[in-house]
């Protein structure tokens, strides 16, 4: 599903696989998921988001990844999962939500769509991930 969505650049796969793994294994390093299911075929992914407690803060979480099944996409999965984490994280007395994303123009799509779900710039480094590719920040305060 990832290398499917052509969202992400082949080096992010195996980072986004390794969380993956991490997750899934017992106490599982803070990783943690919500799954979208499809629901006339139980037991097939549409999508994840996979997010976690900011180290060191109080009530930061960090929205590590997002990816929806290319052929469902724009069919509200992406932002179901995003309001998913957001309810996860105010149950858990949460604040803040942060989303990390490349500034590059091939990540206009992801800037869109998290700016759509009511996240808001923050930051923007530039040249982070190499020359021409900000790092750029979105934040969403959820209570």
């Amino acid at each position: 599903m990832l290398i499917g969505t052509e969202a992400f650049r082949p080096d992010e796969i195996p980072v986004a696989m390794e969380l993956i793994d991490i997750g899934l294994s017992p106490g599982g390093g803070g990783y943690r998921f919500v799954v979208a299911e499809l629901a006339d075929a139980p037991g097939r992914v549409a999508g994840y988001a996979c997010f976690g407690a900011t180290p060191c803060t109080l009530g930061t979480f960090d929205l590590y990844w997002i990816a929806v099944d290319k052929s469902l996409q724009g069919h509200g999965i992406g932002k179901a999962l995003v309001r998913s984490v957001e309810d996860v994280v105010g149950a858990e007395r949460g604040r803040l939500i942060l989303i990390e994303t490349g500034g590059k123009p091939s990540y206009a799509a992801q800037r869109a769509f998290y700016l759509s779900a009511g996240y808001r710039e923050v930051a923007r480094v530039p040249d982070f991930y190499e020359d021409g590719d900000d790092r750029v920040i979105y934040q969403k305060r959820v209570r």
